[in-house]
């Protein structure tokens, strides 16, 4: 296993720094502050070619890897996290699990959209009784001559505003008392369909997170998302995928932080001289860069098997936790060494504070990722 970046890596690399640094920070606080939708940076994306970048060329991707998509994450992260989750949950959670799961046809309707950033990828998985629990879904969909008739609501859901179309979970039937859970490609603009966007965050402001609500909203059967009843392992697939996403958000907006400490160090003056000649804020920034080098190794890793086709469930899971919580120390300690400025919102590192805590929450809470570890290492 070689992480040494590849040739195209490398230049996927440099181009998206150079984006995020001219196109999305300067305007990063601002968004922030007004809870402004980065539409003009994702259209940008789009036409960089990075929206659909680990999707197939036939419907009008990049092909490239899943290393590829964490630096893309990391990279706009680092400068914005707002921008980084969205760019990763259109790509992790709205077009994954149908470039995954879908029939040629629907791959055909649906995929070009997405690649091009025409509509941003949205998936419809957690309610409100149902979030680390997803067997808890409450979401119905009923058979009616041709169509589903669809009822229920889902929370916390990234990009749905800005998606024509997205899969979400529902029940479809019951087999011996169990639920048959299946995904459905639902349009956005169906009737009965509602997109609220109004909820209050602690962090993330310019990233759109939604609930919708589901009355009577009817699809044709056809529409329904790889095989009946595998709605369940669906989703726990997509979710694997969607750690790396997470995990690589983490590194990205620890190492802004950590690079805003580290340039504020050499330029805050205590006692004559820069406090980062001081063995005490040394000390801080080496553990800080350490984590951070650790994190990003993981993610590489479990990029890397996902691939090459191997499993990566543990893998993408120790990424998503460690990369999570290293991020959450980090930015503390960037404020920390900012002292009182680092309590301020021109200096960025409180943002980042704020971004940071979600990724210890989405895609599977630091909790349910050690129940998944314990797992894969067969403690159960």
């Amino acid at each position: 296993m070689n992480f040494e970046l590849t040739q195209e890596q490398q230049m996927i690399q440099r181009t998206i720094r150079e984006f995020a640094q001219e196109v999305v920070a300067p305007g990063a606080l601002d968004r922030d502050r007004t809870k402004a939708f980065p539409k003009n940076e994702l259209k940008q994306l789009g036409e960089l070619g990075m929206m659909g970048l680990p999707f197939s060329e036939e419907y009008g991707g990049a092909g490239a890897d899943t290393t590829s998509f964490a630096i893309v994450t990391e990279e706009l992260s680092r400068v914005c996290g707002s921008t980084g989750i969205t760019y990763s949950a259109h790509i992790s959670l709205g077009g994954a699990p149908i470039h995954m799961f879908g029939t040629d046809k629907q791959k055909e309707a649906y995929m070009p959209q997405i690649c091009s950033g025409e509509s941003l990828g949205a998936f419809g998985l957690t309610e409100p009784n149902a979030g680390s629990d997803a067997g808890g879904t409450q979401t119905s969909a009923k058979e009616e001559g041709q169509d589903f008739i669809i009822n229920g609501n889902k929370s916390y859901i990234t990009n749905a505003s800005w998606a024509k179309y997205l899969a979400l979970t529902a029940i479809t039937g019951m087999n011996d008392g169990q639920k048959e859970i299946s995904a459905i490609i639902v349009p956005t603009d169906a009737q009965g369909f509602k997109v609220i966007d109004n909820y209050e965050k602690m962090g993330l402001h310019s990233s759109n997170t939604t609930e919708l609500v589901l009355e009577d909203v009817r699809v044709p059967q056809e529409n329904l998302l790889g095989k009946r009843g595998e709605g369940f392992r669906q989703f726990l697939i997509t979710l694997d995928g969607g750690r790396i996403g997470i995990a690589a958000m983490a590194v990205g907006i620890a190492q802004g932080a950590y690079e805003r400490a580290l340039s504020y160090s050499k330029e805050r003056h205590q006692f004559g001289r820069p406090i980062s000649s001081f063995q005490v804020t040394q000390f801080k920034l080496a553990d800080m860069a350490m984590k951070i080098e650790l994190a990003r190794t993981m993610v590489y890793k479990a990029a890397w098997l996902k691939d090459q086709g191997k499993k990566f469930t543990k893998e993408a899971s120790m990424a998503k936790l460690y990369a999570s919580e290293i991020c959450m120390e980090v930015c503390d300690e960037a404020i920390q060494i900012h002292g009182g400025y680092g309590y301020m919102k021109e200096y960025h590192v409180e943002r980042y504070l704020r971004d940071a805590k979600l990724l210890e929450i989405g895609e599977g809470t630091s909790e349910v990722q050690r129940m998944v570890i314990s797992r894969e290492i067969g403690c159960q």
